[in-house]
């Protein structure tokens, strides 16, 4: 991809490694169960793709204050937890600067699309740490956070992306932190308050399928931005081949491609972000059309 250097400014903070053990919600009733059946569901590995299909899943369960499934984790050193690592220089490595020229990219696209765009924060962390959802833990997957309107990112996210899903290359990355942002666009323009009011009112099924459409539309959002992204010597950030890195993404966190690969049955009503080939499609949507109008997911067939 052909991605300008971005300057890290107040937006972007390297939070390190907070200390403590299990956080979110607390260990009992549905949320302490979930847990434990994670082991037997996934054996001894549980890829982080299949635990953010299960935190989402969590959302549900939970309700709308337990907005990230947390496992606790030990670590090499015994002290570690304790004493939790140093905040951290954001943008100093090859993934985070990777990251960060994304996210800036982001702002750019945004910024000529909506008057007076407001700037989520871009929050690296290792292995585990807090936003004002709850905590954030690696093997959750990057996420957003409406509270503090920020994205949470551990960037080994991106290895297991290629390791484990076979998903690789940088635009296969930039859709993950697009996708983000395009969840902050939803809360910035009321979408998210509007869902989550929908939701309160509905059943658990007609809930999930209302979270569907709200990952379907933020794919599409992350294709609008590929679609529109130009470097400052007037070049698309895409180059040949990165359309369709941006396409394996999509289809390897698919909901129903993620229970296969755990050995489940994949069951729609359970879906809370679609389904491989919708996400896909949206994805293409936005690509294609470079029109955030023709992403409401909301009033048409998915």
């Amino acid at each position: 991809m052909r991605l300008d250097d971005y300057d890290p400014g107040d937006d972007i903070r390297d939070l390190g490694r907070s200390g403590g053990g299990f956080g979110g919600g607390g260990g009992g009733g549905l949320g302490g169960l979930l847990i434990g059946f994670l082991p037997m569901l996934l054996g001894r590995k549980m890829g982080c793709g299949t635990i953010l299909l299960l935190g989402a899943v969590a959302f549900f369960v939970l309700g709308p204050g337990a907005n990230m499934l947390s496992m606790g984790g030990g670590t090499s050193d015994p002290m570690a937890d304790s004493r939790g690592a140093p905040k951290g220089v954001a943008c100093d490595t090859e993934a985070e600067r990777f990251a960060c020229n994304v996210f800036g990219s982001t702002h750019q696209v945004w910024g000529n699309l909506i008057s007076g765009y407001e700037q989520p924060t871009l929050n690296f962390f290792t292995e585990r740490n807090e936003s004002d959802c709850g905590a954030a833990q690696a093997a959750m997957g990057p996420f957003y956070c409406p509270a503090d309107q920020g994205i949470y990112l551990d960037t080994s996210f991106f290895r297991e992306l290629e390791q484990r899903f076979g998903a690789a290359g940088d635009a296969a990355q930039a859709y993950v932190v697009a996708h983000e942002v395009g969840h902050h666009i939803q809360t910035i323009s009321g979408i998210s308050d509007q869902v989550r009011r929908a939701q309160a009112r509905a059943s658990q099924a007609e809930g999930n399928q209302l979270q569907v459409r709200m990952e379907l539309q933020a794919d599409c959002y992350a294709g609008v931005w590929a679609a529109r992204a130009r470097n400052s010597a007037g070049q698309p950030v895409m180059e040949p081949g990165d359309m369709e890195e941006a396409m394996r993404a999509a289809n390897a966190i698919g909901d129903d491609t993620l229970m296969r690969s755990a050995g489940q049955r994949p069951v729609p009503e359970s879906f809370t972000h679609g389904t491989s080939e919708q996400r896909m499609t949206w994805l293409r949507r936005g690509l294609q059309t470079g029109d955030p109008r023709q992403c409401n997911a909301f009033d048409t067939a998915i």
